[in-house]
């Protein structure tokens, strides 16, 4: 049947491709749209993107090989067979709902919104929407929702991130704590992956990620540091299972742009993208 559909898909493009469409134009989907304007991924064509200044995006895209229409949040269901999601968490369902109920793919650079929005998957389900997590900054998702189909008993990521990237957090915020005064590595959070998501917004969707790959966000316990001199965003995940006892970790290298974000995220959306049309998917 997905296959039926995606040759559908194909037909409405004209040229045996899919169409894509990049919601934000911040370090992660410029970097995602870009990729796509070059033909870095053959199968796949820009057609739209949004942004929350238009004037902006318009200048965002401006030395792009092909002009595309910057348009609203809610019209990009309507023009692209792949909606990528690159927003802050306020926009996302914006375009994640107009996308599920025109039965697009929607790729999630917002994980943590899954979390929150847990009426999403019997939106797509109902309509024949399809969501994708990309890996992100993350490591080893695919062992990981290998373990679960056997049994885990545990699974605890350790995050730790130079205090400019985890300055502003609603958690730091209501708690009163200034993470750029720290002289000395801290702990700013314990909980779990549910808590994590709506403490750290824009840090930890590496989090909700791995919850969702393995025994969900209630279960997956998260602990979050502040290393002062630290120049990279690293994260360890600890994993307790019934076939394998392993651990992983990965130093990300942060945008220049947005220190919340690392460098690998849009690299890991391109490389989930190419993966949806590759004729050879390597990995689970």
């Amino acid at each position: 049947m997905e296959t039926a559909v995606a040759a559908r898909r194909c037909a409405r493009s004209g040229a045996g491709e899919l169409t894509v469409a990049v919601a934000g134009l911040g370090a992660i989907g410029k970097t995602v749209a870009k990729r796509l304007d070059s033909g870095g991924i053959p199968g796949l064509r820009l057609v739209a993107v949004a942004a929350g200044d238009p004037e902006k995006g318009r200048a965002a895209i401006s030395g792009f090989r092909r002009a595309v229409p910057v348009e609203s949040l809610a019209r990009l269901a309507e023009l692209a067979d792949i909606v990528v999601e690159c927003l802050p968490a306020a926009a996302f369902l914006q375009v994640a709902e107009p996308a599920l109920r025109a039965g697009r793919t929607l790729v999630v650079a917002s994980v943590g919104q899954l979390l929150a929005q847990p009426q999403l998957r019997d939106l797509a389900l109902k309509h024949g929407g399809r969501i994708v997590v990309p890996t992100g900054a993350l490591i080893g998702l695919d062992a990981v929702t290998a373990a679960a189909e056997g049994a885990i008993v545990s699974v605890k990521l350790v995050t730790s991130k130079p205090p400019k990237g985890l300055a502003g957090a609603p958690h730091l915020v209501a708690n009163g704590i200034d993470v750029e005064s720290f002289v000395e590595p801290t702990l700013v959070f314990t909980g779990t992956a549910r808590e994590a998501v709506k403490g750290f917004p824009a840090n930890v969707n590496v989090a909700a990620a791995l919850s969702l790959a393995g025994i969900g966000p209630d279960r997956t316990v998260i602990e979050v540091w502040a290393v002062p001199g630290l120049t990279r965003n690293k994260h360890r995940v600890e994993v307790e299972a019934d076939s394998a006892r392993f651990c992983m970790t990965i130093e990300g290298i942060p945008s220049e742009e947005n220190p919340r974000t690392g460098r690998m995220t849009p690299l890991s959306v391109i490389a989930c993208l190419r993966k949806l049309v590759s004729p050879v998917r390597i990995g689970t």
